[in-house]
């Protein structure tokens, strides 16, 4: 049933944001450590703005959560909605240990997941400012990463003590760097040592010995795993680690990003100093060989170099100076608990089927950067910025990358936090089954790439868990999900700054919670296409399930949240069915797009602003000339068979437009406020200010962001 409960002629006009002042939120930022094309020493001095954003982000996002208040009040259903607040609440709070009789517990349950579950309607307000500044500070240098990392690690419920890094000076002698360096290396490795002390031998063994299967390579879906009793015994575990000491660790090793670090280098590579001894494992000229406390650190000549790490054990960093280069695997784990490579020039190669390689961790840290030329990352499992109970990180300054992996690959977390930034250039990244931003129990897996036309694929290899509907499991770009039967999720983040980007997924991804998790999606600038399906194969081949989608762009999944912002551009956004702002099983989604000419394709059930089985789903669409194919435009369902009625309140969806000429799929007009399905139901289009007599209330000037 569809109703207008109020005429064109009577439709409330949009508030009014004053003209833009940029220099309010895009005060300046110290970028040092973008590298130029031409010159290791040639930097821009700030973020470009439109890296940053909408600059009225946060004001839109006031505005659409006051739309849904008022609607919730002047229709009358403030009791129901209180009601399956209260309701989902109850829910989680009996099912809040260890043993529960269901899949679900509370196991690795997160204070903030707690937070925004008990008010959603604060969550976007909060997860817009917090994607922001990880944004920001991820853009920017050393001080700023920790920063990131910090923030982070607040909301995994870690108590984190940042070290005291002082600013280097700005001239520096590559000795007195490699002594700065050879002591981070050995603060990095203490502070693992005091992360797994907590464990006794025994447990210890057990996680490096198994987490890799249980977790990773034993199954093929993406839900859940198929050993359930070890793998909640592992994230128990885990629990009981420091694991805040290692974030410290992975802040010790930040100095390779540092500017002035890497500078100090070019005279080592200038003077073609050349060590007189065969290092084993290496293939070309050696620079330089130091012992530390943490280990052995070599500096590779400028020559093209290859590296066997697993031959080289002993070895705890490299340093590179140039040339063409091959990293062969080299695992972080017990065995080699610390790694840092530092890469300053060339096309390198990073190759190896082993897990834990290329700025990963098994129970350690590690941290890979390579500042300048056109790399190519390949890996089996559990590699580019992932990590399973330690702190990874990635950093790939410049260049026309590509990273391929197959399952945990290109910044994910599990019990810990796994980083991947891009800085500049045109990259590729291609994963099977969680990748590319997916933080599971314990956890925050994030993927930042600052600039670029990037290309995203995730999925094409395994068969979906749905058997009613074709597709393959995708399970990535942004998505905070549980480990269901075992413990509840981490952090999913994605975030992407500037450039027009191709994203492809399959089911379960791009943005989105699942089992008790939250995913953060945010593209802060271009003309984007959310294509949805994978096109093809994995391995590039054709693909032999039709096209067909479901869970993304905004999803919210069995008791948890996912938020989806679009900051510009003329976005094309496809999906089947249950995606673009669409909550299942008392869970919260949102889907905000704050401008341009979008197309939302969605012909199937479930798409754009719509809660099912007691859910909120909410898709918010500012500005722009916007179409909405398929009917389900913000219509809420009287039909609940995993809860009963009218207990858990109902659902509550809603499709909010804000200005432009908009064509809807289920006929809506523009300029109409109307209830969709039952009263929980909300199709709300208003014209701009431009359009009609501008009303009195215009909006404030945002708040200072500096």
């Amino acid at each position: 049933m569809v109703r207008a409960s109020a005429s064109v002629s009577k439709i409330t006009p949009a508030p009014e944001l004053p003209p833009q002042d940029k220099s309010v939120r895009f005060s300046s930022l110290n970028s040092l450590d973008f590298f130029q094309e031409k010159s290791l020493q040639e930097y821009p001095t700030e973020i470009p703005p439109f890296i940053l954003g909408h600059p009225y982000a946060p004001e839109i996002i006031s505005m659409s959560m006051k739309e849904i208040v008022d609607g919730i009040h002047q229709r009358k259903i403030s009791s129901p909605y209180n009601t399956w607040r209260n309701y989902t609440l109850r829910q989680l709070k009996n099912t809040d240990g260890t043993r529960t009789g269901s899949e679900i517990n509370g196991v690795g349950r997160l204070s903030w997941y707690k937070k925004l579950m008990a008010d959603p309607l604060a969550g976007p307000a909060e997860v817009e400012q917090f994607t922001y500044e990880v944004h920001r500070n991820l853009c920017a240098g050393r001080k700023e990463f920790c920063d990131a990392l910090l923030l982070v690690s607040q909301r995994l419920d870690l108590s984190v003590t940042p070290p005291q890094n002082k600013p280097l000076p700005e001239q520096i002698t590559a000795q007195e760097a490699l002594k700065i360096f050879s002591e981070k290396l050995e603060n990095a490795k203490l502070a693992q040592g005091r992360a797994i002390s907590p464990l006794s031998q025994a447990e210890l063994e057990y996680i490096s010995k198994y987490a890799h299967s249980v977790l990773t390579v034993n199954t093929s879906v993406g839900h859940t795993v198929t050993q359930r009793a070890s793998g909640k015994q592992m994230v128990l575990n885990m629990q009981k680690m420091d694991r805040a000491a290692m974030i410290e660790g992975l802040m010790e090793l930040a100095v390779l990003i540092e500017p002035h670090f890497i500078l100090s280098f070019l005279e080592m590579a200038e003077g073609n100093q050349v060590l007189n001894e065969e290092v084993p494992g290496v293939q070309g000229t050696v620079a330089a060989k130091l012992e530390c406390a943490a280990g052995t650190i070599l500096v590779g000549g400028t020559g093209n170099n290859i590296y066997e790490l697993e031959k080289m054990k002993n070895v705890c960093a490299i340093i590179d100076l140039g040339g063409d280069d091959t990293y062969i695997d080299g695992a972080v784990n017990l065995q080699r608990p610390i790694l840092a490579i530092l890469d300053i020039s060339g096309n390198d190669t990073y190759t190896g089927n082993l897990p834990g390689i290329q700025g990963s961790s098994l129970l350690g840290i590690s941290i890979l950067v390579d500042c300048r030329g056109n790399d190519t990352y390949k890996a089996l499992h559990f590699a580019q910025g992932s990590t399973i109970a330690g702190a990874a990180a990635l950093f790939d300054f410049n260049g026309e990358d590509s990273f391929t992996g197959v399952r945990r690959v290109q910044g994910t977390g599990l019990g810990g936090i796994g980083v991947l930034v891009n800085r500049r250039g045109n990259d590729k990244y291609r994963g099977a089954l969680w990748a590319q931003g997916v933080g599971q129990s314990l956890g925050a897996g994030i993927l930042e790439d600052c600039t670029g036309d990037d290309h995203y694929y995730v999925g094409g290899m395994y068969y979906d868990s749905y058997p009613e509907t074709p597709g393959y499991e995708g399970w990535g770009q942004g998505i905070g999900t549980g480990i269901r039967g075992v413990a509840a999720g981490g952090l999913g983040i994605f975030l992407e700054g500037s450039g027009d980007d191709t994203y492809e997924f399959d089911y379960i991804a791009h943005g989105g919670g699942y089992w008790m998790g939250l995913g953060f999606f945010r593209d802060f600038s271009g003309n984007d296409k959310h294509l949805g399906s994978t096109s093809t194969m994995w391995d590039g081949s054709r693909r032999r399930e039709s096209k067909f989608q479901r869970f993304s762009s905004g999803f919210g999944c069995h008791y948890a949240a996912g938020f989806f912002f679009e900051d510009g551009g003329d976005d094309t956004y496809w999906a089947s069915i249950m995606s673009q702002g669409f909550a299942w099983d008392c869970g919260v989604a949102f889907s905000f797009d704050f401008g341009g000419n979008d197309v939302w394709t969605g012909a199937g059930a479930g798409n754009q602003g719509q809660g099912a089985q007691a859910g909120l789903g909410v898709l918010f669409d500012f500005k722009g000339d916007d179409k909405y194919q398929g009917s389900g435009q913000g219509y809420a369902s009287g039909n609940i068979t995993y809860h009963q009625l009218p207990g858990c309140g109902g659902n509550f969806s809603f499709l909010i437009d804000y200005g432009g000429t908009d064509a809807y799929g289920s006929r809506a007009q523009n300029n109409v406020y109307m209830q969709r399905g039952m009263a929980g139901g909300f199709l709300i289009d208003r014209p701009d200010v431009s359009e009609v007599e501008k009303p009195q209330d215009a909006l404030a000037l945002p708040a200072d962001r500096k």
